[in-house]
């Protein structure tokens, strides 16, 4: 297998090496300038692509071709056409033009749309995204597309990600200029995906898993990931064989699929990709996330990729690792040996400070779910309060250049076991921070706010863009230097004064930070509608503008499809528990409570005490009453719920009224799971699930 790796890798790829066997040297070099460049290919160099696109998809069994796109739903689309074309005497012929693959045309009023399409305006088009490979999937060729409606406005997530690229290249390019080098600037991800592995016999006899992706009810296990025994455990051979085969597949698709193993819940596991374009990233994380599924279904697992699928247990993120580099080669977040007299990382550190700092609000809507509601501040992610960790010796140059004062450079201190057969390293200069929503590691920023389900072109829109805009003004004044190198010292010392609240090297999960950002005037959004509500600002809709990432109503138009969803999730996950709880749950407390009351008369009548079960019965008949009532106030709160029509008022009313319904009933069924012989539990518990 290991000898097969470079061969097997990228074999479902129409990519840059299958491109030089197959295109005319023209033709390939007209598309590499497409790329590079941003401009349009002619359509005589879109049927020579085309045909050769098609010749290779059949040669490697497809029948069909699809433009790939990921609409507002946040996961993708795909609607399927053959390569037939009929003539005469019958016959058919498989054809594919250069047409087809540029543009296509689907119904664009079933996606969300904010508003921006009607029923009645069902038109909508797919243009082909050169700079990401086709591919094949399923017998089918798909062809990465950007997806907008027929009057324009952006209906997807690719779209605004590729905008938000050429921008920061664009800015990052003007100061790299200043410092003598003339090149283009890409930003680069590596997220790493988090998820659980699960039997899936017991999975499908969950209907909250099946239907919502979480737990709406289960009490704790004696055991969950207090021992700390599962982080990097060895991992289950049942486990190893889905590891092994997911890395087969992702390969074959040109995934970078680098890292695998245990993370610290019981069930749960991450797989790391090496760092790569983020538009390219983006496409393999949503792959990767459709072919982990299909994966463990093969093995009899199920994977889960909610953000809390289970509660009192660490829930799943996705670590988005993001930097710059320039087609040198060079990571403009690399500090260097020497990063005290490293000014271009610095400004360009400086401008990422700034940036986050002028737009939390950006950034932590851009994680805002309602799953991911569940997991953010929970002792296994960070809070909802953004901040920096830049480690102490960044700290400590910036504070320096702040007050002008001369920085005291540490140096590389040996490593000392205190095991004479193991050799000396030398340790780090500073240290790292897992609690810390936004933090430096070496050569990029570790963006941990991301919920495992989430599409990462959101967070990088806004990483992009923010940072751009940074980068604009700093280039905007260096470019009318007099003396650049002082300028520039000023430039880094005046914008990290500013900023330099949001830099934060503590515990973020303490009281005592969440107190000391309120005193930093540091944003605190709780919930998902506080933190959509603010997309349409004033300031935020003059960013996007600026930079034509979304109209203003294109930004509406999101803020709404988002808070409508919110509200949708909580009324599904509402309904759900209901039935379950009606259904399942107390039909089965009911049974066992008969049978106990059944067995307490024969006692009885036995002059056998029967004290135990008698108080066993009063704390279940108690306590399922207590469901009973609970059950009835959510179901009318869910009908309270339909009436509020404003989609903002409705997503408030869902957080306040809804959620803490849900949350009165799971505590009482929950604490009835405990009491009821298992035998009568109608649904698979948390042990059962976590400890296949």
């Amino acid at each position: 297998m290991s000898n097969n790796v470079p061969k097997l890798f990228g074999s479902l790829v129409f990519n840059d090496k299958v491109m030089k066997e197959r295109l005319p040297k023209e033709t390939y070099r007209a598309i590499q300038h497409s790329i590079k460049s941003g401009t349009p290919l002619s359509g005589e160099t879109a049927n020579i692509v085309a045909g050769a696109m098609k010749d290779w998809a059949i040669e490697k069994g497809a029948t069909h071709y699809t433009h790939w796109f990921q609409p507002m739903t946040g996961i993708t689309a795909e609607k399927h056409d053959s390569f037939l074309t009929p003539v005469s005497d019958g016959e058919v012929i498989m054809n594919f033009s250069g047409k087809e693959l540029i543009k296509g045309e689907p119904d664009a009023s079933s996606f969300p749309s904010g508003g921006i399409r009607a029923t009645f305006e069902a038109r909508g088009y797919t243009a082909w995204d050169p700079s990401s490979y086709a591919f094949i999937k399923n017998g089918a060729l798909c062809i990465p597309t950007a997806f907008m409606s027929y009057t324009g406005e952006v209906l997807d997530k690719k779209t605004p990600l590729l905008r938000s690229m050429n921008v920061l290249g664009k800015q990052a390019a003007r100061v790299l200029k200043l410092f003598g080098k003339n090149v283009t600037v890409d930003t680069t991800v590596g997220p790493e995906q988090e998820y659980f592995l699960i039997d899936r016999d017991t999975y499908e006899r969950r209907k909250d898993l099946v239907i919502t992706g979480r737990t709406l009810l289960g009490a704790r296990p004696p055991k969950g990931q207090e021992l700390e025994d599962h982080y990097f455990g060895n991992i289950k051979p049942r486990v190893m064989a889905f590891m092994q085969d997911l890395d087969r597949e992702l390969w074959k698709f040109g995934i970078y699929a680098k890292t695998r193993h245990n993370e610290v819940a019981p069930a749960q596991h991450e797989l790391a990709p090496i760092f790569c374009s983020v538009n390219i990233s983006t496409d393999h994380n949503q792959l990767t996330m459709e072919i982990m599924k299909k994966v463990a279904e093969e093995h009899g697992l199920c994977c889960l990729l909610h953000e809390k699928p289970f509660a009192g247990v660490n829930g799943s993120g996705k670590h988005n690792n993001w930097s710059m580099s320039t087609s040198e080669g060079e990571n403009l977040l690399n500090p260097g040996k020497s990063p005290e007299s490293n000014f271009q990382f610095l400004l360009f550190l400086t401008a990422v400070i700034e940036a986050v700092d002028r737009h939390q609000d950006l950034l932590r809507l851009s994680v805002a779910s309602a799953g991911n509601d569940h997991r953010l501040g929970a002792n296994e992610a960070p809070p909802a309060i953004l901040s920096i960790y830049l480690g102490d010796e960044l700290t400590s140059i910036l504070d320096s250049i702040a007050e002008g004062k001369p920085y005291s450079k540490r140096g590389g201190v040996k490593f000392k076991t205190g095991v004479d057969s193991i050799p000396l390293f030398t340790q780090d200069t500073t240290d790292r921070n897992r609690t810390s929503p936004f933090a430096f590691t070496g050569n990029k920023f570790e963006f941990r706010m991301l919920g495992s389900a989430v599409n990462i072109s959101c967070p990088n829109v806004m990483i992009n863009t923010a940072v751009a805009e940074a980068l604009c003004a700093f280039a905007d004044r260096l470019e009318k230097s007099k003396n650049f190198e002082e300028d520039v010292v000023k430039l880094i010392k005046e914008s990290y004064r500013e900023h330099k609240r949001i830099v934060f090297n503590g515990n973020n999960y303490t009281k005592e930070w969440e107190d000391e950002a309120e005193k930093r005037g540091l944003l605190n959004l709780k919930s998902t509608p506080d933190a959509l509500c603010r997309y349409d600002r004033e300031e935020n809709i003059a960013l996007f503008e600026k930079f034509k990432i979304y109209t203003a109503a294109e930004i509406r138009a999101r803020e709404e499809i988002l808070l409508e969803n919110y509200s949708k999730v909580l009324n599904i996950e509402a309904l759900t528990m209901i039935d379950m709880v009606g259904k399942q749950i107390l039909p089965a407390v009911f049974a066992y409570s008969s049978d106990l009351a059944e067995g307490i008369v024969h006692k009885q009548a036995c002059n056998v005490s029967a004290r135990a079960e008698s108080d066993l019965l009063k704390k279940i008949t108690n306590l399922s009453d207590a469901a009973y009532d609970a059950l009835n106030r959510l179901s009318d709160t869910v009908v309270e719920a339909k009436g509020v029509l404003d989609f903002k008022a409705a997503a408030f009313f869902y957080r306040d009224n809804v959620l803490p319904a849900m949350q009165e009933l799971r505590t009482h069924c929950d604490a009835l799971e405990m009491l009821v012989e298992s035998d009568y539990w109608p649904i698979p518990t948390y042990c059962d699930l976590l400890f296949y």
